[in-house]
């Protein structure tokens, strides 16, 4: 029997991030659909919205965790 490969903290964080990025893009995309059509709720446009940028704050997070700053 074969021991499974495990991923490291980094590789965690780089699919988790695709994966967020992903929501992302989707809750960009339903928000323009509902913005166009002139026939969405403005609370649910607005739910969408922080919803967006709540991932984004995410987003952000785990990027600099995985480039942290380099003081030069």
């Amino acid at each position: 029997m074969t021991t499974p490969e495990r991923m490291s903290h980094e590789d965690v964080l780089r699919v988790k991030l695709e994966v967020l990025k992903r929501e992302h893009r989707d809750l960009d995309q339903a928000i323009h659909a509902l913005e166009d059509t002139r026939r969405g709720d403005p609370f649910t446009i607005k739910r969408l919205k922080r919803q967006k940028l709540l991932l984004k704050d995410r987003i952000v997070a785990i990027e600099n965790e995985l480039t942290p700053d380099i003081i030069a």
